[in-house]
């Protein structure tokens, strides 16, 4: 049995509209899991930085840290604090980084809200052109909606959706919620990985936690 090679660019043969988003990462600013992959049938997903990672500033030092397994439809997008304008000014209007014109580039971090980094955990999956905003955390498991916008932390297996997302239901009970949290089969060796793949696809999480 073939070893799943997470170090490809692109997983299916012949098909250039899906990449193992790792390897064409080139932010250091940008983590990505193994196996995690973008699928875009507009744009060549191998542009993910420019097309879909937005206002990401090197100013801010912020982040974007996606897990694991993870599957992220075409055209989601993921918006970063240079996108929030700041709302504890008396104006919106981003003064701070025209500094060519207005001689005030020292309070360049003032012209907008920093609310943090972007976290998208393990085995998520992320609807077509749904948008995530700075400072949300999505749990495990988690799934969202096509065109939702989240603007707030995800928990783990919980189904969202619209705008602004809200949560629709969980995917599982708690118990089973807890389970695959402890097990974090998605940090398992590959070959192992493939090995309970069958219960993993069949939902047999009896079977998995026998073995």
């Amino acid at each position: 049995m073939a070893i799943p090679d997470s170090s490809k660019i692109y997983p299916r043969e012949g098909d250039n509209q899906i990449v193992y988003l790792k390897n064409v990462i080139t932010n250091p600013n940008i983590e990505v899991g193994d196996f995690t992959f973008y699928n875009d049938f507009v744009n060549d997903p191998k542009d993910f930085e420019r097309n879909n990672v937005l206002y990401q500033y090197p100013i801010n030092k912020d982040k974007l840290i996606i897990g694991k397994f993870c599957s992220i439809a075409c055209g989601a997008r993921f918006l970063f604090n240079s996108a929030n304008h700041s709302m504890r000014s008396l104006s919106t209007y981003p003064f701070p980084i025209f500094y060519d014109e207005w001689n005030h580039g020292i309070w360049a971090d003032k012209a907008w809200d920093n609310k943090g980094n972007i976290v998208i955990g393990n085995d998520v999956w992320i609807g077509y052109e749904a948008v995530i905003l700075a400072g949300v955390t999505i749990g495990d498991g988690a799934i969202i909606g096509a065109r939702a916008v989240v603007t707030k932390d995800i928990p783990p297996y919980t189904i969202v959706g619209g705008v602004p997302a809200k949560p629709i239901r969980k995917r599982f009970s708690d118990e089973v919620i807890a389970q695959l949290l402890a097990m974090k089969w998605w940090d398992l060796p590959p070959e192992r990985i493939s090995e309970i793949i069958k219960d993993i696809q069949f939902g047999n999480i009896e079977a998995l936690i026998k073995k």
